[in-house]
């Protein structure tokens, strides 16, 4: 005799409850269904820290991209926008808005008056050279894939410990630190002093590479040997949706253009103009382009399955940082297709790796920060066309108007060593006489701001005071401002006005001001102890270490930004 399973399944239970029946003394299982759990008893069942902490730093985003493109996303962006806690109001309150600032920031939950990391470079008064933030003559750089490395990099400079090693500190051990980049002063100052890996890669030599400061991964080794960058040779980064659904013009006004591509899609990535290799300018092209951030984005997947990040009894650390977004907006501006189909792509990177961390570390089990270490301003050139004043401020001819106005000095010698950026750093023993000289102050001074685009100029002696002050750029500025490192003068162009060389009508775009375009970033928490939601308070991301150390029970020794707990989910005690 056969039965329907639905029969059979009736069948079963009647002859065990019988059979349960002539047992004497014992008790028949239950039929009822489970009690549903408590939210008490689900908060118990969670882990009482995060089993990862992932911070995702995408350079020179702006905080209106998630405005006008979320749309379009339907990936991993989307999925922070919807489940994460969305910092709307978030921007850098300082001046120096450049990439190793922002991510040391991040980094430390301090700001470069603290930190220490001014600029992505500096004038050495000691040395009388400039210097990157990373630079490091006590060690060496080391290639993977037996690639060729320049240099050395490490964290010497950076002031503070990040976030990430205070983590791998205070855990009681266990805890594993990796980050990833396309730039070293990206993925060191996100690692820190002490990390177990800090890559990055180097578009001179197309390897990818790490430091003394740091172990040499054989995971990534094995990687990048399998999976070379040049694998990407030939391939073409076309448009990801029809052109309806671009905003502002297909050609951007202003764009300025990477070696052997025009300024409109399609941009095939072939190297030199009749090349038939890989070459510096095919590696320039990569950097430029989605391939870069899917590569970054396949690297951390395997720092995951590799390690077994997320599934040891310590919270480990994963740190990626998308530099192709920074590489894109310099070169075509906020306005334009290529950084909106640059989005388009991370998005769907970034769902790839949440899906990847959802099966390997487990949904809820690992807490995201994702934020942007500056913005940008308009290409100049566009907003000259739409009637604003938008220039760019030559730093040569600044210098030689301000030589021109201490002539009268007789001071026998060049009175400037450097103009790098906003700052202006006097030969030595120069500025000393200027402050007993309070005439030939003034007329440096009177010179300076009656150049076209010069907006203010602050000194070195009020920027340290501590004096607080009305002025937004002022303290802005302050914040900004480490006495050993910054310069004798800060030079705030206008708005809208960038700095450069003698072409004032220099194609392509910047950042570095106090400016809000410089400043405002997105800010954004998903997973772990997160409540999702759109939050206007004040924020920072220096806010995002100290908030991290709350969720995983570790202290920073210093710290500008606060917890920003208004987006904790409140747990079961």
């Amino acid at each position: 005799m056969s039965f329907a399973p639905k029969t059979l399944r009736l069948v079963c239970q009647m002859a065990a409850l019988a059979a349960c029946a002539l047992l004497a003394g014992r008790a028949c299982p239950q039929t009822q269904p489970a009690k549903p759990k408590t939210a008490a008893e689900k908060a118990a069942a969670q882990p009482a820290k995060p089993r990862l902490v992932v911070v995702i730093v995408v350079d020179q985003m702006r905080a209106d991209y998630v405005d006008k493109f979320r749309g379009q996303w339907t990936a991993g962006l989307k999925r922070l926008v919807d489940e994460g806690a969305w910092f709307r109001t978030a921007a850098y309150p300082y001046a120096s808005t450049e990439t190793c600032v922002g991510h040391a920031t991040v980094s430390t939950g301090a700001f470069p008056r603290n930190h220490g990391m001014v600029a992505n470079a500096w004038w050495d008064r000691d040395a009388q050279k400039m210097v990157t933030c990373t630079s490091d003559p006590n060690v060496k750089n080391t290639a993977y894939g037996g690639g060729t490395a320049n240099g050395g990099d490490s964290a010497a400079r950076m002031l503070l410990p990040s976030f990430a090693e205070e983590l791998k500190f205070q855990n009681s051990g266990g805890t594993r630190v990796v980050t990833f980049s396309l730039k070293a002063r990206a993925a060191i100052t996100m690692a820190g002093h002490q990390a177990d890996a800090a890559t990055w890669f180097e578009t001179s030599t197309g390897a990818w590479v790490t430091s003394s400061s740091y172990s040499n991964m054989p995971f990534i080794e094995q990687y990048v040997t399998h999976h070379p960058v040049t694998a990407d040779y030939g391939k073409t980064w076309s448009l990801s949706l029809p052109k309806s659904r671009y905003w502002y013009d297909e050609n951007a006004v202003g764009a300025a253009t990477v070696n052997g591509w025009g300024t409109t899609f399609p941009f095939p990535l072939r190297g030199k103009e009749g090349g038939s290799t890989p070459d510096e300018t095919f590696f320039e092209q990569w950097t430029t382009s989605p391939f870069a951030d899917s590569y970054l984005t396949q690297l951390a997947e395997a720092a995951v399955d590799s390690l077994g990040l997320g599934r040891s009894r310590a919270t480990d650390y994963l740190g990626i940082s998308y530099s192709s977004t920074d590489y894109v907006g310099h070169t075509f501006g906020p306005r334009s297709w290529e950084i909106q189909d640059m989005l388009i792509r991370l998005d769907k990177d970034l769902g790839e790796l949440f899906a990847h961390l959802d099966q390997k570390v487990g949904r809820g089990n690992y807490v995201v920060a994702l934020t942007a270490d500056h913005g940008v301003a308009p290409v100049p050139a566009d907003m000259e066309k739409s009637g604003f004043d938008a220039h760019v401020l030559s730093i040569p001819d600044l210098q030689a108007r301000l030589e021109k106005a201490l002539e009268p000095l007789n001071l026998g010698k060049t009175a400037i060593a450097r103009i790098a950026g906003n700052e202006l750093y006097f030969s030595p023993g120069i500025y000393g006489q200027l402050r007993h000289d309070p005439a030939a102050m003034k007329a440096l001074l009177d010179k300076a701001l009656s150049t076209p685009g010069v907006a203010e100029v602050f000194r070195a002696e009020e920027l340290g005071s501590g004096l607080a002050t009305v002025s937004p750029t002022k303290t802005a500025a302050q914040l900004s401002y480490f006495a050993a490192r910054s310069g004798d003068l800060y030079i705030l162009q206008q708005p809208y006005w960038l700095t450069g060389g003698a072409n004032a009508k220099q194609t392509g775009t910047g950042h570095g001001t106090p400016y809000y375009y410089d400043q405002r970033v997105p800010l954004l928490l998903m997973g772990f102890g997160i409540h999702p939601g759109e939050y206007f308070e004040s924020a920072t991301p220096a806010d995002i270490a100290p908030t991290l150390g709350a969720l995983t029970g570790v202290t920073l020794a210093v710290h500008d930004g606060r917890v920003l707990g208004e987006a904790f989910q409140v747990r079961a005690r």
